[in-house]
């Protein structure tokens, strides 16, 4: 089974649909989002193909296969227009053999970490929010950041995590692994 992790579409119909069509042209699976999905924010530029509306049409297409946490730039009104939760601050989920702890990032990260009865027996913190990839483990725990769909940071690539039993791999948007871990 495919798990699909990204996170900082920001609106990009663009890179959403880059996205989109790498997880069908790799067999499917779920998508798991890690917030800030309609909105750019006020520290970032409008990215390339930003048409938020587009963005809510593809993904609620596609609102079985979503898990969904809330980003700093998500807002109340993005609920409205979403047919699939996305304000949990944090969930925790069992996926492909791996406990993690979904989050986006402005409250919990490597730097910031969730306190271990929040993690709930999770080995994994996964998050976005900086738009940089992260491979990080701290005190057995690992930190993972898929980097950005829509705007990297860094010199970092627009890109995503794609998760099976055997591996989790940093892909770009045109399918290239950029990083993994076994």
């Amino acid at each position: 089974m495919n798990v699909w992790i990204a996170s900082d579409i920001h609106g990009s119909a663009l890179y959403c649909r880059k996205l989109l069509d790498l997880v069908e042209r790799q067999g499917g699976g779920r998508l798991v989002l890690l917030g800030d999905l309609l909105y750019h924010g006020p520290r970032n530029d409008l990215p390339a193909g930003y048409d938020p509306k587009a963005v809510f049409a593809m993904l609620n297409e596609r609102k079985d296969r979503i898990l969904c946490v809330h980003g700093n730039c998500d807002a109340e009104v993005d609920q409205m227009v979403l047919d699939f939760p996305i304000e949990a601050d944090f969930r925790v989920e069992d996926l492909c053999g791996r406990r993690l702890f979904l989050t986006h990032g402005h409250h919990w990260n490597a730097d910031q970490r969730p306190a271990p009865e929040a993690l709930d027996g999770a080995g994994y913190v996964v998050y976005g929010h900086f738009h940089v990839p992260v491979k990080r483990q701290e005190d057995g725990v690992w930190y993972l950041n898929p980097g950005s769909v829509s705007i990297p940071k860094e010199g970092s690539w627009h890109g995503c995590i794609r998760m099976t039993e055997e591996a989790i791999q940093w892909l770009d948007l045109d399918g290239r692994v950029r990083d993994e871990l076994r």
